[in-house]
């Protein structure tokens, strides 16, 4: 296939660039940087309003990642806007353009998160559950309705709703990793709110799957199977890394440290989101526990 990706360069858009590439495909990555002569970008600019429309002619599909990163920063009114503004707007000038194409894609893959769903408690959540409350949730429902325009073209849209990803290359699990290591990680507030997470070289083959799978549109959401508390999540990193977690983090000292908001909505809430389209159409997890995912990811066999 030909295939464009937007955020090509974080985390998990490397990832796939990278299977995609290995698998054979011709990738076409969105940069808002001016292209070198030959290389194979589409230039494009959310924050302008901007994108090279001919250059995404043709494609066979898109996987639209880009986005500001949640947790890298204190909630401040115009953080919260750029977060928004940087899903939401930028899935609509991606969706406008491709819904204007000669040639559109038959595929629109497009990252949503499990923040759709809120603070849910020990409710097992799919995709026909219904969306929470707050401005994670807000922010989902907004980010899905973006590519209404590539919808009504006929292109078969997914909406990639993406747990917690674990690697040591970044993100959440990257954060903890010098405190655990150290002997100093330990239960966030109460321990019994549900993480749903799932390893990263699991979601290029997600995404690999949704490409493939002509059956699926609408709402997928890309969790590992069996969802974790905070509690038994803290025991089994201390467990693959030899260390104990004996400080607990209490509520309160989150509240002060990020904001209360932040701290509500990543850290303290929960969300027990189950892959049952995944599940429904056949694909096959790399890591579906775990303790046997942190084990393989940090090379602690």
């Amino acid at each position: 296939m030909r295939v464009a990706v937007s955020g090509s360069t974080g985390l998990v858009g490397s990832e796939v660039v990278t299977v995609l590439s290995a698998g054979g495909h011709d990738v076409v990555r969105l940069v808002r940087r001016v292209p070198a002569p030959g290389e194979k970008v589409v230039q494009w600019d959310p924050e302008k309003g901007e994108v090279d429309a001919a250059g995404l002619e043709g494609l066979d599909a898109v996987v639209h990642l880009a986005g500001e990163n949640v947790g890298s920063g204190r909630w401040t009114a115009a953080r919260k806007a750029a977060i928004r503004d940087s899903r939401v707007k930028g899935t609509r000038l991606l969706c406008e353009a491709l819904a204007g194409l000669t040639r559109p894609p038959e595929t629109l893959v497009c990252a949503s998160a499990v923040g759709y769903y809120g603070d849910r408690g020990e409710e097992v959540l799919t995709e026909e559950s219904q969306p929470g409350v707050g401005f994670l949730s807000g922010v989902c429902r907004e980010w899905e309705t973006a590519s209404a325009a590539a919808a009504r073209k006929g292109i078969r849209v997914v909406a990639l709703r993406i747990g917690m990803v674990l690697s040591p290359k970044g993100g959440a699990l990257a954060r903890m990793l010098p405190l655990f290591r150290t002997g100093l990680g330990g239960v966030i507030g109460g321990g019994r709110q549900y993480v749903s997470w799932v390893a990263l070289d699991d979601l290029p083959n997600i995404i690999l799957h949704t490409l493939q799978r002509g059956d699926l549109n609408g709402p997928v959401n890309a969790v590992a199977p069996r969802p974790v508390t905070n509690r038994e999540f803290t025991e089994a990193l201390g467990k693959v890394l030899s260390r104990p977690t004996p400080l607990p983090v209490p509520a309160f000292a989150l509240r002060l440290a990020v904001g209360g908001e932040m701290a509500d909505a990543l850290l303290l809430s929960s969300a027990r989101v189950v892959p049952k389209r995944l599940i429904d159409t056949g694909y096959a997890f790399l890591s579906a526990e775990l303790e046997p995912a942190l084990r393989r990811l940090l090379g602690r066999l």
